[in-house]
């Protein structure tokens, strides 16, 4: 049989307790026998370090120094990876049962592929499923404009092109994971969308998402990548049309996702059916 690689994986911990300890076991439990789990910590207070102590004889790599904020942690685990295969999770989502070796899999059929990545759910607190999160097949220009939905915790990649990327912007405190994936795509990663489910991405009081305190940085920074990409600002004349158009594009590249959002509407959000 041949070597199967590397699967590394970091996970960033802030005062997350309540979530941590499921996140770590999504990892740890998964059924693929060559992971590196590599978990940064800067300080929590809330317990979180007794969690990650207690799995710490199955966790590679433990960073707990002070860093600068979410995208330098992160940085600091992938620089600590040594996996041929990375991914990463925040301390409060979590990776479905069987997701590493299907992964790997998607990679040893495509092997000029350099990003491949799936669908998730998004869930309450409690674990609830609030609806399905299906990623678009990713395009540059429909990105920018709003219509490439990539769903982070169901995204693998080849750790050669996080390095070509030059890993997360440091000064991107909002939508780092996006500019991550446009940095990876300039670079001429190749992009792979597979059609199932990897990942649970939370909701609740104190996440990102769900206070949407970071919504006026988020539009500074989206506007700047969309600079980057296109050569000028956003809001031109006719912007609100592309905007349009690369939706309607999205949909005729992915005619299943509205599908099912129609489905939910009416049927309610699907079961989650893990064990």
């Amino acid at each position: 049989m041949l070597d199967q690689p590397k699967i590394s994986i970091v996970t960033i911990s802030y005062n997350q307790c309540r979530f941590l300890e499921r996140a770590i076991r999504s990892v740890l439990d998964q059924d693929y026998p060559s992971v590196e789990y590599i978990v940064v910590d800067p300080g929590s207070t809330d317990g979180s370090r007794d969690i990650i102590e207690r799995y710490r004889s199955r966790i590679a790599k433990v960073i707990l120094e002070p860093d600068e904020g979410p995208v330098d942690g992160l940085n600091k685990g992938f620089a600590a990876a040594t996996g041929d295969i990375c991914g990463y999770i925040n301390a409060d989502d979590e990776f479905l049962p069987g997701t590493f070796s299907k992964v790997a899999k998607e990679f040893a059929a495509a092997p000029q592929t350099d990003v491949v990545y799936g669908h998730g759910y998004k869930v309450d607190a409690d674990g609830g499923v609030l609806r399905r999160v299906r990623s678009a097949p990713f395009s540059l220009w429909r990105y920018v404009y709003g219509a490439g939905v990539v769903v982070q915790q169901s995204t693998f990649f080849r750790r050669s092109a996080f390095a070509a990327a030059g890993g997360f912007n440091p000064a991107n405190r909002a939508c780092w994971d996006g500019e991550l994936l446009v940095k990876m795509a300039q670079s001429g990663s190749r992009f792979k969308r597979v059609e199932d489910y990897w990942s649970l991405f939370r909701i609740h009081d104190q996440s990102i998402s769900g206070t949407g305190r970071l919504e006026e940085r988020y539009f500074r920074e989206s506007a700047r990548i969309f600079q980057n990409v296109i050569g000028r600002p956003p809001g031109a004349r006719f912007d609100g049309v592309r905007i349009i158009l690369a939706k309607l594009a999205r949909w005729g590249a992915d005619p299943l996702t509205p599908c099912l959002r129609l489905v939910e509407r009416l049927m309610g959000p699907p079961s989650l059916g893990r064990p």
